[in-house]
């Protein structure tokens, strides 16, 4: 059974309590980031994870908050001597711009560096990610500034399945991969351009069929029971607010 650990909830404005929004991923041998933000050694230790345990990163979009972890990550796992590969996942859009981050901090003079393997996604619906016995990921295009996926993770073995929206006004494309989960975590930054209130959340939840609804990347500042309150308008199922480390129950 995999478990998934929100690492940060915050919008791009993070406070002492709310780190920007991030995730990861256990399941069988392979711990997969959602995003890197921050100092992500130390938010991985918090929560007991390793920072070398990780397998895989996806990066939703290609904003500071989102990425900014990146680098730094993969300098520390260079510098503990990691030796396996880490395969990192994005739109050619972000996974271009990772590169050229990498290239700017001259990556390629660090001597034996461990493999990166990049792996640039189709900008299209249920694009796949992995598709493993314990665990399938798939990608679809968001509504945001710049190109931007949302996921759909699903576990075979539990018959149990989760979605992302990540950055995104409401949008077609995002109801659809969400369509039927147990549990949909959506943005609340507030209704505006690239983004999506809090009430907007609950809309797109009702119209996938969600079982439940978590609401992340939602100003810190926000008090919860008026975001709770704003989803139900539009949600009938038990909605909550995510909290920074704290472990969605899949089951």
């Amino acid at each position: 059974m995999g478990r998934l650990i929100v690492l940060g909830t915050a919008n791009a404005v993070a406070n002492e309590h709310h780190e920007n929004t991030h995730f990861v991923l256990l399941v069988g041998e392979r711990a997969i980031m959602v995003d890197c933000v921050g100092n992500p050694v130390i938010r991985l230790r918090q929560v007991g994870i390793d920072f070398n345990q990780v397998t895989d990163l996806i990066l939703t979009h290609f904003h500071p908050d989102h990425v900014s972890g990146m680098p730094l990550l993969l300098m520390d796992m260079w510098l503990m001597q990691r030796k396996r590969p880490l395969h990192i996942y994005g739109l050619k859009h972000t996974i271009d711009r990772a590169i050229t981050t990498m290239t700017l901090y001259e990556w390629e003079t660090w001597p034996n560096f461990f493999p990166v393997i990049f792996h640039r996604l189709p900008d299209e619906e249920k694009a796949t990610i992995l598709d493993e016995p314990e665990v399938r990921v798939f990608a679809s295009p968001g509504d945001h500034h710049i190109p931007t996926i949302g996921i759909r993770i699903e576990f075979p073995d539990i018959a149990r399945s989760v979605a992302y929206s990540s950055d995104t006004e409401p949008c077609d494309a995002i109801a659809r991969l969400a369509e039927n989960v147990d549990v949909l975590i959506h943005e609340a930054s507030g209704a505006s351009v690239g983004h999506s209130s809090a009430a907007q959340a609950g809309e797109v939840a009702q119209r996938a069929g969600a079982q439940q609804l978590y609401l992340v990347h939602y100003p810190p500042e926000a008090k919860p029971e008026a975001l709770v309150s704003a989803a139900r308008t539009g949600f009938q199922g038990p909605i909550h607010l995510a909290t920074d480390l704290m472990e969605i129950t899949l089951v």
